[in-house]
């Protein structure tokens, strides 16, 4: 016999005006998500009866419409993969971290993503002029300074305007599959410390989460040796959290290590999402078949990736010993080799966490 939920349904003390609500969502339309919208609703009239000041209901308001907005303009594109990219509204066009946003941002593209920028200057609009409008969105924030729109979003339906961060930041993270940080101020280290806390406490499935310092450039290489000498000496992370994020000199390599082999591992968390998001009412076992073999193949394709890039790599070595080599190559190809090859680990470490979450949802889902 089925166990009955002793606990009471999330309504109104107000019967009458409980069904008054049901009845609102049935002449509206009604659907499969009408439960829920019953509760929006029985929340939205619970404030009027604890009697919340006005300055709290306006940040609900504002809340809610900025949310609902904002998933009216990323939701024709769910399909499609995004990387949201973070630097310094103050980098000018000539530094190098800007030129290496731009080519991040063709490259990506050119691999079939689109970006999230902030919609501002600096990186934000080099992210986005790499990308080209078409494969551009923009979250901007209402600043009183420093946050004007860049020409290449400007006038675009995909720029949205915030005017709190969290729900800007919250997009930034419901809404891509990867985040790629160029050097900037308190914003950019304020969103890679999030991401890096949402996925090191489960909250946010495993995603590429890099950082470009720019030819030449030594932002975040200072920054990951200050987490090994400060944070993880101090042993206020894991050794295995270092492994969350990787730091690259330039995007061209970054982009074919990294999103070359992301864009398997996302499609991967996207069908497991599609599994989580399903109606209470559907079979979780069924669906749960119906999704096995296309997760396996694409940890499959995710491992080929790999064993190519190791493949690729050795190729080179045995390449660089026909040639003559000068005083010091020797050294430079015992490091490019060193750095290859750790990044093929990295690689491998990102799909074996993929199927450590994998296994444990699967086992989860089906119990």
């Amino acid at each position: 016999m089925k166990n009955i939920d002793p606990r009471k349904p999330y309504s109104l003390k107000n019967e009458q005006a409980n069904q008054a609500i049901q009845e609102l969502i049935a002449g509206a339309g009604g659907g499969e998500e009408s439960d829920l919208l019953v509760q929006m609703i029985t929340t939205v009239l619970k404030l009027q009866d604890e009697k919340v000041d006005r300055g709290d209901l306006k940040v609900l308001n504002t809340t809610i419409k900025e949310l609902r907005w904002a998933f009216r303009i990323f939701r024709p594109y769910r399909s499609t993969r995004k990387v949201s990219v973070f630097g310094s509204a103050r980098t000018k066009k000539t530094n190098p971290a800007y030129q290496a946003a731009i080519q991040f941002g063709k490259l990506i593209a050119k691999s079939g993503w689109m970006v999230i920028t902030g919609g501002s200057s600096g990186i934000m609009q080099a992210g986005n002029e790499g990308a080209g409008l078409e494969n551009s969105f923009g979250a901007n924030i209402k600043l009183p300074f420093e946050q004007t729109a860049n020409p290449v979003i400007a006038n675009d339906r995909k720029l949205i305007n915030f005017k709190y961060f969290f729900t800007r930041k919250l997009i930034f993270v419901k809404e891509s599959d990867a985040i790629c940080l160029f050097p900037g101020g308190f914003g950019t280290l304020d969103e890679g410390f999030e991401a890096l806390t949402l996925v090191q406490t489960g909250k946010m499935m495993p995603r590429p989460i890099v950082m470009v310092d720019g030819r030449g450039g030594s932002y975040w290489r200072s920054w990951a040796t200050f987490m090994k000498s400060a944070i993880l000496k101090s042993k206020m992370i894991n050794p295995e959290d270092m492994n969350l994020f990787h730091v690259f000199a330039d995007a061209d390599r970054m982009v074919s290590l990294q999103f070359e082999s992301a864009k398997y591992i996302t499609s991967f968390n996207h069908a497991l999402g599609l599994i989580s998001r399903k109606n209470r009412g559907s079979d979780a076992n069924t669906l749960l078949q119906e999704n096995i073999s296309k997760l396996s193949d694409e940890i499959k394709k995710a491992e080929d990736t790999i064993d190519q890039s190791a493949n690729n790599l050795d190729t080179f070595v045995i390449q660089l010993t026909r040639y003559e080599l000068q005083p010091g190559d020797q050294v430079r190809i015992e490091d490019l080799k060193h750095g290859s090859s750790r990044a093929v680990e990295e690689l491998q470490l990102q799909v074996d966490t993929q199927r450590s979450v994998a296994a444990e949802f699967m086992q989860r889902l089906s119990a």
